[in-house]
């Protein structure tokens, strides 16, 4: 016994590449700081935590960067965890969205009651999930990544513990939550136990290979995709979106609307395009139902809004059809245009300009409010008279989102149209008109809030200007600045395009 010990390997733990966590490590040193800070420093100590979140966030941006610079593909944990363009993209991304939320956060918290380390140590906490999100490419590591940007999510929306809309916010969003990571973790077992294996390249090389029983594939795969539907709002399971939107504070509504919203397409782009491929006989029509009654439900319901954030919410759940839309479309694009992992950039392209376009609305819905003290588009009338750059801002973000040119917008739109074109086929013909009819549809009720600021007279009478604090300015500066330069630049474009080198073997 002693003789087959002594030749025996040495024990030899694992090599971890601490420049691949970096981005991780840094975001998970600002949350226990950001702890540590709450606990110790009394009430008037803790606007130091919105700082320390703010920094720590722009401090996780510089290892992104210099694995970006470095240019190398990082797989760890047999391939499990993976490192690449695509996860680049998509962690700054989510660093930067974070960012401009806690900037939108900053006074909006400090002026009331609401726990400021505890909010900002939860915000973190599901950022740090959605890090994580970036570069899971195994089934158990993107359920730990939806739970811990989740979780966190459920408890923001009902920060507001005396609002009794916020309560039902949280309570809805929670319920609804759990019910579709249940759905989803059953149909990920179903796929395990067909396959064998929770690895993605593992899944897709089985399923590909035809071997996997066709009946409990289909189902696996309907049930994954149905409870990432319900992360993203896509109909018939938005129905928690309105009513979370309007009753979390505000700077929440905007963070699950941009960031949250990102995260669950970021895992439906690596199940579909990695574990899925070879399977778009299930999921292409099934995205092609979801994308066509998202975009179009979405609109008709957001023409009868008259509060400007249930307006949004249905807004962001019209803007997650023109999403879904690449992958109804994904399995028939020829090999010579790309093939279906074409489909990649327009999503990713969109992600990220709509990120800048709607987190820049919602910081001008905030600063209005902070005068108004109301989310009816009536408060917003005769705006121009009193605060003609808030209005010139809303316009921009508003018309950015119809998909005007030369907004950011148009681009977004754009690219989607160019994949469903590229397909050529009937089925895709008909999403691209019923996408075209849903952007005109839209533009009613984007016009309707330019119409009110601009030719309205002032409800109340009161033209006093409207103070903006420096944190908030700063928001809308970056917000404004992105939004027109996706416009008239092809830099999406080019990070769209970045992001297909991560599927690619």
């Amino acid at each position: 016994m002693l003789h087959l010990l002594a030749q025996a390997e040495p024990f030899r733990s694992p090599t971890v590449d601490f420049h691949a966590f970096a981005p991780e490590i840094v975001l998970s040193v600002s949350i226990v700081v950001v702890l540590l800070v709450d606990l110790v420093f009394d009430e008037r100590g803790k606007w130091a935590t919105s700082s320390i979140a703010g920094i720590g966030l722009l401090a996780a941006l510089v290892p992104v960067l210099t694995l970006a610079v470095d240019g190398a593909d990082r797989s760890l944990f047999d391939g499990a965890y993976v490192v690449d363009n695509f996860a680049l993209v998509m962690k700054a991304l989510f660093l930067l969205s974070g960012y401009v939320t806690i900037l939108i956060s900053a006074r909006y918290i400090a002026e009331g009651d609401y726990y400021e380390g505890e909010y900002y140590f939860m915000l973190l906490c599901s950022l740090l999930g959605m890090l994580v999100m970036g570069s899971a490419r195994d089934l158990i590591s993107i359920f730990v990544a939806l739970e811990l940007l989740s979780i966190p999510a459920y408890l923001l929306a009902g920060w507001r513990k005396r609002d009794l809309r916020g309560n039902e916010a949280s309570l809805k969003y929670y319920l609804l939550g759990v019910f579709a990571a249940a759905v989803m973790l059953y149909g990920m077992s179903l796929i395990f136990g067909v396959t064998g294996s929770t690895i993605l390249t593992e899944i897709g090389a089985a399923l590909d290979g035809g071997e996997a029983p066709a009946p409990i594939v289909v189902v696996g795969i309907l049930f994954i995709v149905i409870g990432f539907a319900f992360k993203v709002s896509a109909v018939p399971f938005h129905t928690w979106a309105p009513d979370t939107y309007e009753g979390a504070p505000t700077p929440i509504t905007a963070y699950l609307s941009v960031a949250s919203k990102a995260a669950g397409f970021v895992a439906l782009l690596q199940l579909v395009f990695i574990g899925f491929l070879g399977r778009s006989d299930v999921w292409g029509p099934l995205f092609w139902v979801l994308a066509a009654i998202t975009m179009t439900v979405g609109n008709l319901i957001a023409l009868r809004q008259t509060n400007i954030v249930r307006m949004l919410a249905y807004s962001s759940v019209a803007q997650a059809g023109f999403m879904l839309a690449p992958f109804a479309v994904a399995g028939d694009i020829d090999v010579d245009r790309g093939g279906p992992l074409a489909a990649i950039p327009p999503v990713v392209t969109y992600l990220l300009i709509y990120a800048a376009m709607n987190l820049g609305a919602f910081a001008v819905v905030m600063v209005v409010a902070r005068k108004t003290r109301s989310g009816e588009l009536s408060s917003y009338g005769g705006l121009f008279e009193y605060a003609p750059g808030l209005a010139v801002l809303m316009t921009v973000f508003i018309f950015a989102l119809a998909g005007i040119p030369p907004l950011g917008g148009w681009l977004a739109k754009f690219v989607v149209f160019r994949a469903l074109l590229d397909a050529g086929t009937p089925a895709a013909i008909v999403l691209a008109v019923i996408a075209a009819v849903n952007s005109v549809i839209s533009l009613f009720y984007y016009a309707s809030v330019a119409r009110e600021m601009w030719m309205r007279p002032v409800p109340d009478g009161d033209r006093a200007p409207i103070r903006i604090p420096a944190s908030l300015g700063s928001a809308l500066a970056l917000a404004a600045a992105f939004t027109l330069l996706f416009g008239v630049s092809n830099v999406a474009t080019r990070f769209g395009d970045l992001a297909i080198f991560g599927f690619l073997p």
